[in-house]
């Protein structure tokens, strides 16, 4: 089994992937209005219209709902992150963690938590 996608449903697919663009340098590939996916070398961000749900389950998801899940990206530059993502929802300006990752927490359009966060150096690696 592979891992393949965390996937948000949103009620305006075209304004979270613009956010996640802005963000990652990532251009969205579309497969229809309704659809588009974020991918990454390690990791496929898919958006999902709010529309798409009934195809799965009538009612089962529900955008601007989460309070649990962190999106995360590792990045080569948290403050660079910040600058193009000017305007978003900051729940906390970059910050080195006590375990040495720098990171910024944003909200993205939807309420969702995203952080993003450049590792600690490690020696000898």
């Amino acid at each position: 089994m592979d891992f393949a996608s965390i996937r948000v449903i949103t009620a305006d697919v075209a304004r979270l992937a613009d956010f996640y663009e802005r963000a990652t340098g990532v251009d969205a590939t579309w497969t229809n209005e309704d659809f588009a996916e974020v991918r990454t070398p390690t990791a496929t961000l898919a958006i999902g219209s709010t529309r798409t749900v009934a195809l799965f389950a009538a009612g089962s998801a529900e955008p601007g709902a989460n309070r649990s899940v962190i999106i995360e990206f590792e990045v080569d530059d948290v403050e660079d992150v910040h600058a193009k993502l000017a305007g978003a929802e900051v729940v906390q300006e970059p910050t080195t963690m006590p375990w040495g990752n720098r990171s910024l927490l944003v909200r993205d359009p939807d309420g969702n938590l995203v952080n993003f966060f450049r590792r600690a150096a490690r020696p000898g690696l």
